[in-house]
C-alpha cells in the first residue's frame, strides 16, 4: 500500500470520527434579529440539538438569559422555570411555547417594552429528573442569541386591489399586515358593512407571520369616488389604517337614446298607416263618385236622345 492510499483511508477515517462527534454537538437555531412592536408581541423561533441524544420533557431544564451575564443566576435571566430567578420587569411577561422533548425553544414575549432589546440566549441543562438537580451536561448558545428591534408605531397594512372596479361586478381587495405575535394576530377590519371576508394566516419565517383579509363586494354607482379603508388592531391596542378611493365604471345606459326613438319610430308608423288608411278610403270614395257621375251623364245622354225623337 502506497503512502498516498494510506493517507487517503486516514484522512477518511478522521473525517468520519469528526462527523460523528459533530453531529452531538450542541447546536441551536434562533433568529439573529426580530422587529418588534411595543406593547404587542414577539415570538422567538428557536431549536436546538445536544449532546444527550433525544430527552423526555422532565429530563431537561430551560432558561433564556441576558448574553453576557452568567445564566441560572437570579437578575439575569428573562425566563427560567424558577419563577425567582427570573428578571423583575420580565416576570410574568416570558413563557416557553416550544416543547423542550422536540427540541424546540421557541419564546413569546408579551407585552413587549421598549427595554426588552437583547440580545437574549437559549440555556438548556441536562437534569437527574426528580429533584431537577442539573447534570454537567449544559450548555448556553451564546453564538446563537436574538436582538429585538423596538418599534413604536405600528406597520401599515398593505392593500392590494384593481385599480377600477365596474358597476354589478365582483370587486376583490386584499388587505395584510405583517406581525410578531401568531398567538395573538392583528384584527383586520373595514369600513365597509359587508359579510363576505376571508382571513387567512401564514408564517413567512424568520419571526414573521402575515394577516391577510380579502374582501368581496359588487359596487354600485353610488359607490364611485368612496374611500375604503382597511385598519389593523395589534396585541395591546395600537392601531394603523390604510386607505384607497374606489372608482367604478360605470354601465353604459342608451335607454335617453332608445326611448325617443321608439316613440318617434312608433308614431311615424301610426301615422303612415293612418295616411295609407284615408288614402285608401278616399281613393274608394273617388272612384265611387267618378261612377255616380258616369251613371248620371248616362241617364242625361238617354234622356237627351228621347227628346229628339
Amino acid at each position: 500500500m502506497d503512502k498516498e492510499t494510506k493517507f487517503m483511508i486516514t484522512y477518511l477515517l478522521f473525517a468520519a470520527i469528526c462527523s460523528s462527534v459533530s453531529s452531538d454537538e450542541w447546536k441551536a437555531t434562533v433568529v439573529k434579529s426580530i422587529d418588534a412592536l411595543v406593547t404587542s408581541c414577539v415570538v422567538v423561533p428557536c431549536s436546538f440539538s445536544h449532546t444527550g441524544g433525544n430527552k423526555p420533557r422532565s429530563r431537561l431544564r430551560a432558561m433564556w438569559h441576558d448574553k453576557g451575564k452568567t445564566p441560572d443566576t437570579k437578575g439575569n435571566n428573562i425566563y427560567h422555570e424558577d419563577y425567582t430567578l427570573i428578571k423583575d420587569n420580565f416576570k410574568g411577561r416570558t413563557k416557553m411555547l416550544g416543547e423542550l422533548g422536540q427540541n424546540n425553544c421557541t419564546l413569546e414575549i408579551t407585552p413587549v417594552r421598549d427595554h426588552d432589546n437583547g440580545p437574549f440566549c437559549f440555556r438548556v441543562e441536562l437534569v437527574r429528573g426528580e429533584g431537577n438537580e442539573p447534570t454537567k451536561d449544559m450548555f448556553s448558545f451564546v453564538e446563537d442569541c436574538v436582538e429585538l428591534n423596538m418599534i413604536s408605531k405600528p406597520p401599515k397594512p398593505t392593500l392590494i386591489q384593481p385599480k377600477t372596479a365596474t358597476q354589478g361586478e365582483p370587486y376583490t381587495v386584499t388587505c395584510s399586515v405583517i406581525h410578531t405575535c401568531p398567538n395573538h394576530v392583528p384584527k383586520l377590519t373595514w369600513n365597509l358593512d359587508i359579510t363576505n371576508i376571508i382571513v387567512h394566516h401564514k408564517d413567512i419565517k424568520q419571526g414573521n407571520w402575515e394577516t391577510q383579509s380579502i374582501l368581496t363586494f359588487i359596487p354600485e354607482e353610488k359607490d364611485d369616488n368612496r374611500e375604503i379603508t382597511c385598519t389593523a388592531e395589534f396585541n395591546g391596542g395600537l392601531k394603523s389604517p390604510e386607505t384607497f378611493t374606489l372608482h367604478v365604471k360605470r354601465i353604459e345606459n342608451y335607454n335617453h337614446i332608445i326611448i325617443p326613438a321608439v316613440v318617434g319610430i312608433g308614431t311615424a308608423l301610426l301615422f303612415g298607416i293612418f295616411c295609407i288608411f284615408m288614402a285608401k278610403k278616399y281613393k274608394n270614395r273617388i272612384a265611387e263618385l267618378q261612377n255616380q257621375e258616369g251613371t248620371m251623364w248616362n241617364r242625361l245622354s238617354r234622356l237627351s236622345r228621347r227628346g229628339r225623337r
